[in-house]
């Protein structure tokens, strides 16, 4: 891992601050000023190929926890990470999640316009690890009625209509796409980083499309070419201490990492990240652990039951 980054920041090793880890487990962190402004991040990298390590994904079934909670309810894993967008209201994952190569969450399917009566047919990013260990990011179209998405791997489909629970037909695309066959996958957005270059698609997955630039504590997830998962997580909203990032900034930051392909997870108050259960960042809602709906884990492979 390249231990530089644009605007002089200095990544650190940092796996002397957490219990044992795999070798296999890398974690850097940086305290360095960001564009001028006191800044704090941590960055893991996982070997993909590692067979001894299970990556996976996991969600509350209908109920929030915050991640130290799923970090005991999933046995102590190595790494729980917070994943994508949710409902407070109904704590219903508002992305998909496939763990175990079924999908446990959906994207929404449609969004109503403030301006008509249309609804915008979204589709959303997500991170994803196939059977063979392989990671690709795609925007993805969920329908419950299929057992895979529909994936589009070089831009976003930008569609709208009149049908509330839209079916892919109602996309009216003639793009090229996959079933997106993966064994664990979480969503989120925006795309932050494509074929190594930085490649935001928030507006065009109707995501905070007017705070591009805004600076917020941020999660993001993302592969480099030599199949090495980087999780990357970004403290804000602590005066003197760290102000966060934008997203251009934090896609800047993953291109410098070296990413191939990158995305947004949920920020803001969810953002966090557990090392053998030890807190990374500071929480931003007054230090506390925000219960969230889905989490992102590494963990040690469990040996196979004998028949």
């Amino acid at each position: 891992m390249p231990l530089w980054g644009f605007s002089q920041l200095h990544w650190a090793k940092a796996n002397n601050e957490f219990d044992s880890l795999p070798g296999s487990i890398r974690v850097f962190k940086t305290s360095d000023s960001l564009n001028g402004r006191p800044f704090k991040a941590y960055c893991v990298e996982v070997r993909l190929k590692d067979k001894r390590l299970d990556f996976t994904a996991q969600t509350g079934a209908g109920s929030c926890y915050t991640p130290s909670q799923f970090y005991s309810k999933e046995g102590k894993p190595y790494i729980v990470v917070n994943g994508g967008y949710f409902s407070f209201q109904t704590h219903q994952n508002l992305n998909v999640i496939i763990r175990n190569g079924k999908m446990e969450a959906y994207n929404i399917p449609a969004l109503k316009s403030l301006f008509s009566d249309s609804f915008y047919y979204a589709t959303r990013s997500a991170f994803g690890i196939s059977k063979k260990r392989l990671p690709d990011v795609a925007w993805l179209f969920t329908d419950t009625a299929k057992r895979w998405p529909y994936a589009f791997q070089t831009h976003p489909i930008i569609a709208k209509g009149g049908n509330p629970d839209p079916s892919f037909t109602d996309l009216r695309t003639i793009e090229q796409w996959n079933w997106w066959k993966m064994h664990t996958a979480i969503g989120g957005g925006p795309v932050l980083v494509q074929e190594g270059s930085v490649f935001i698609t928030n507006k065009e997955e109707q995501l905070y499309a007017f705070e591009r630039n805004d600076r917020h504590p941020r999660t993001a997830i993302g592969y480099t070419r030599n199949h090495r998962l980087i999780i990357l997580v970004i403290q804000g909203r602590s005066p003197g201490v760290s102000e966060g990032a934008t997203l251009d900034e934090t896609a800047r930051m993953l291109v410098d990492l070296g990413c191939v392909e990158a995305m947004n997870l949920d920020g803001g108050g969810s953002s966090c990240l557990l090392i053998n259960g030890r807190e990374t960042i500071q929480p931003a809602d007054g230090g506390a652990q925000r219960p969230v709906a889905s989490v992102f884990i590494v963990k040690e492979k469990e040996p196979k039951k004998r028949k």
